[in-house]
């Protein structure tokens, strides 16, 4: 067997396992190893904390949506962390105070810095952390804190839905986003999730850990901290944030971010590898094999053209799905055709999202921080 021959098979096989074959290991598992978080309707003090930076289009609608929720007022309290915002987002969060929200202001810094200044003046057993864009359900909390009743979770992910895009890349990059979320869901269904959902979890504050300041993935870095510490991931399905579509460019820039982010973790916590992490093969599996992912896809190609003969055909449905994916761009908005090209290419743009990310061996990772905007 030639080189080539050997080089396809492998690539192609592992490439199936990253994308199909263990998404299907794991939910079958599920449905074996399952265990239940032991959940009871027993409220608790919450911190809420929202570490905004410029966020004046959302601010007023997010304070309002805690305002809302369905919790015993006099166990929250609210704190606004304004990472040196410079516009309105300060105003709008004082214009709250005689609801007994609280501002704190403090110097751009980045979400990490913002976090770690804020939960020291937090006074709540339980630390919602939570952005400014989403809208939170009124039984949110609620749900969050009910999965705290059971001694072995350290932190609970809420269930973040995006709203239904009106254009197809919008649905398309919403249909990713579904993809990644069933692979979540089923982590923390049989132990733990690889983080949390960024926009709404719960955290034990005697748990929090201060988080590196360039750190990329707070979201992943302060949950896998109290998973390694011997804690569960949960992920309350019912505790639903709700978020507005994004474009696919949005996307991609938070895609690199994320990816770079795993990059930089495998230095902020080597522990991930050790048997203190449970989900280890999940971790390589999904996390890992992510990485790979885009070198894998260059390399199954690469070989299969260098096959003999008639081999070479099974270069042809690869180099077909690059074609249907360069060609998104050609077809207006509303075509039927891009029902087809643009999943092909919101799938082409996110996988490859993996090597942009390796700007960050030569860039600091604060310029990998984009700011969240209106579309």
């Amino acid at each position: 067997m030639s080189l080539a021959a050997i080089i396809f098979i492998i690539s192609a096989l592992m490439i199936l396992y990253v994308l199909a074959v263990y998404p299907l290991l794991l939910a079958i598992a599920v449905r074996f190893f399952g265990r239940p978080v032991r959940k009871q309707d027993v409220p608790q003090t919450v911190s809420v904390i929202i570490a905004v930076r410029n966020g004046e289009r959302w601010l007023r609608r997010k304070i309002e949506s805690v305002l809302s929720l369905d919790y015993p007022r006099e166990m929250v309290e609210i704190i606004i962390v304004s990472d040196g915002s410079t516009d309105r987002t300060e105003e709008i969060a004082r214009s709250f105070a005689d609801q007994g929200v609280r501002l704190i202001v403090v110097p751009p810094g980045g979400k990490p810095a913002a976090l770690n200044a804020a939960v020291p003046h937090a006074t709540g057993d339980l630390l919602f952390l939570t952005d400014v864009r989403q809208v939170l359900d009124r039984e949110c909390l609620r749900h969050l804190v009910a999965c705290m009743a059971d001694p072995s979770v350290g932190v609970v992910s809420g269930n973040l839905k995006i709203q239904r895009g009106t254009t197809v890349e919008e649905e398309s990059t919403g249909l990713y986003w579904r993809y990644e979320n069933s692979i979540r869901n089923n982590m923390a269904k049989l132990d733990s999730m690889l983080g949390a959902t960024g926009p709404v979890y719960l955290v034990r504050r005697r748990l929090y850990v201060p988080i590196p300041p360039d750190c990329l993935l707070d979201d992943m870095y302060l949950p896998m901290s109290i998973h390694l510490a011997g804690y569960r991931l949960a992920l309350e399905e019912k505790a639903i944030a709700i978020d507005e579509p994004t474009l696919l460019s949005s996307e991609f820039r938070r895609k690199v971010r994320t990816q770079a982010g795993n990059l930089q973790l495998l230095v902020l916590l080597p522990g991930l590898f050790s048997r203190r992490n449970r989900m280890r093969i999940h971790y390589l599996s999904s996390k890992i094999g992510r990485l790979l992912l885009p070198w894998l896809l260059l390399a199954a190609l690469g070989s299969s053209l260098a096959l003999p003969g008639a081999w070479k055909l099974l270069a042809l449905p690869q180099l077909l799905f690059w074609l249907i994916a360069l060609a998104d761009g050609l077809f207006p908005h509303g075509s039927a055709v891009k029902r087809i090209t643009g999943p092909a290419r919101a799938f082409a743009v996110l996988i490859f999202s993996a090597v942009a990310a390796l700007k960050i061996l030569v860039l600091p990772a604060r310029s990998l921080w984009v700011e969240a905007r209106a579309r």
